[in-house]
């Protein structure tokens, strides 16, 4: 028995849930979200609750019933509060700048790294060494910061790089820590 497909998902005021066959459309304060789900796994709207309901005990069936539930659960909290993701530039002359649309970064490479937002990601950079990510679908905005990390991921010796906020960086030795040969 699924605990997590079983629950419904309360609609919050101010966010319409449409359902057009196996697609759902979410339209909220921040922004419209739309799914297609597998066409075997029932969604229906009653009142202000989605119920999302399986048709058997089949292991693709019990696998996508709750998978179905989360997805539209986090539509619906990124239509209302939104996702993002807080990243960290650590390392000297290491920097970021926004100009107009653009992500420019300093990484100690011969040349600047620019990123553009893409439709429906917003970039804050509140001081030169951090970066907000923010926007109303979870796996862009998880996306667009992993793609932001890879320009420069963080070195375990010295923890240079862009790193994620509450990411620990395992330190590791340098040659000087393995002891002097006689």
């Amino acid at each position: 028995m699924s605990r997590i497909g079983n629950k419904p998902i309360a609609i919050p005021a101010g966010v319409e849930v449409k359902l057009n066959g196996a697609e759902v459309a979410v339209k909220g304060p921040k922004g419209e979200l739309k799914n297609t789900f597998n066409s075997e796994i029932a969604i229906k709207v009653e009142g202000n609750e989605v119920i999302v309901t399986r048709p058997s005990d089949v292991k693709e069936h019990r696998s996508l019933h709750g998978l179905t539930r989360t997805l539209i659960a986090n539509m619906i909290q990124g239509v209302t509060t939104g996702y993002s993701k807080e990243l960290e530039v650590n390392g000297v002359g290491y920097r970021v700048a926004k100009q107009g649309k653009d992500l420019v970064m300093n990484l100690g490479f011969s040349h600047q790294v620019i990123m553009s937002e893409i439709p429906g990601i917003t970039i804050e950079v509140p001081n030169p060494n951090k970066i907000i990510i923010s926007g109303p679908d979870k796996q862009m905005v998880g996306q667009f910061a992993a793609d932001v990390r890879s320009k420069r991921p963080p070195e375990p010796y010295k923890g240079k790089g862009i790193k994620y906020a509450n990411e620990h960086i395992r330190r590791k030795e340098g040659k000087a820590g393995k002891g002097a040969k006689k």
